[in-house]
């Protein structure tokens, strides 16, 4: 008995004609030209919502900073401005609102709550050259808490 050597299958060959293949490299470009939009809008919007929410929670932290500054006895107003200054340019953040209610801080009686607002516009903050789905909106945090006894 005499062994037969394995021959492997021939190549695949399309049933369509060779110009049939030229014709569907076309529809390739034709579905990423459709595509191609959605993409970059979903992967544009993941940026700019990321970056809006990292801008919060610095907000936020800027805002209860403040707020521990504005309930200490002997503080003044500037001294509010000047931590949540220095704790939002550390994050790049300029061009904000403060507000503090009762201003200034320390007409608050011992025992009161304090409020400290800090806003900014997200156009100052994007890191796109237009935002696209935030522009025009303003980012707000908010911190309370009571005035310390002297």
């Amino acid at each position: 008995t005499s062994m037969r050597p394995i021959h492997p299958l021939p190549p695949y060959r399309s049933p369509h004609a060779p110009h049939e293949a030229i014709k569907r490299n076309g529809a390739a470009a034709v579905e990423f030209a459709v595509v191609a939009p959605l993409l970059f809008a979903i992967v544009l919007g993941l940026v700019e919502f990321g970056r809006a929410i990292m801008v919060e929670q610095t907000l936020v932290s800027a805002a209860r900073e403040s707020c521990r500054v504005a309930v200490l006895a002997g503080t003044t107003k500037q001294d509010v401005i000047d931590r949540a200054t220095a704790s939002l340019s550390a994050a790049g953040i300029s061009n904000f609102t403060i507000t503090m209610n009762p201003d200034p801080p320390s007409s608050a009686s011992e025992g009161t709550p304090v409020t400290v607002t800090i806003t900014v516009s997200f156009n100052n903050v994007t890191w796109l050259p237009v935002p696209i789905y935030l522009g025009g909106k303003n980012l707000t945090a908010s911190s309370v808490m009571r005035r310390e006894w002297n």
